[in-house]
């Protein structure tokens, strides 16, 4: 699960100073023509009535149901026109549901994902897809991805249910489906596959083939000939 408030606290500070830099005018009197342009092009959506519309408790997969994680554990952008998004990462919690949900609403702990899914398959978004979660432990990482926990553990097999897979499975072939995304073990990966990370999860347990299988299939049924 997650990433550290330290992780989080460079993530913030460092958008802030880059915000300030852009408009006191600092990157122009430096001529950083390039960096002044990519920042540009991300903070563009936050002129009024540029930014994509929101209500509250809307979710991005249909099935699932909306709580909210704190503000502290997200960063609120405009994806995919600021943050291009090509990667799903998969994360288990080490703990149950319930404890999934407490510590992503709670300010301090400085991490949450988009989505947990329940043992019996039950999909819960927490952070809206435009936004950018603090779960992977990279910044890069965070800000092109969309991140899913599972409820369980990485050594206990019996974390791993067919309702969860299959449902699992569907939302992550809806993600690719929105964002063009390949269904591919490039572009899904586990939390242990990201760089600089210390996570080990989902673990030995986890069914690649079977997972990314149901990926294709999902991904097939949802997509025309």
């Amino acid at each position: 699960m997650g990433e550290t408030n330290g992780h989080k606290a460079a993530d913030a500070d460092g958008r802030m100073g880059r915000r300030a830099l852009l408009i006191g005018g600092a990157l122009a009197a430096a001529g950083t023509a390039a960096l002044a342009r990519d920042e540009l092009s991300r903070l563009w959506w936050r002129m009024p009535g540029v930014e994509k519309p929101r209500k509250e408790g809307e979710v991005d997969f249909v099935s699932a149901r909306w709580v909210a994680a704190s503000s502290a554990n997200w960063r609120r952008a405009d994806r995919p026109d600021d943050y291009g998004i090509d990667m799903v990462i998969i994360h288990v919690t080490q703990g149950s549901f319930d404890s999934a949900v407490k510590v992503f609403q709670d300010p301090g702990h400085g991490a949450a994902a988009h989505y947990i899914v329940r043992k019996d398959g039950r999909v819960t978004q927490m952070i809206r897809e435009l936004d950018v979660a603090f779960h992977a432990g990279n910044r890069e990482y965070n800000e092109r991805s969309i991140g899913i926990e599972h409820e369980g553990f990485v050594e206990r097999a019996s974390s791993f249910t067919d309702e969860m897979y299959e449902s699992s499975a569907r939302l992550t072939a809806g993600i690719c489906e929105r964002y063009g995304i390949p269904v591919d073990r490039e572009h899904i990966i586990g939390h242990v596959e990201v760089p600089g990370t210390d996570h080990t999860d989902p673990g030995r347990f986890w069914d690649w083939d079977r997972y990314m299988g149901l990926v294709r299939e999902a991904r097939g049924a949802t997509t025309p000939a």
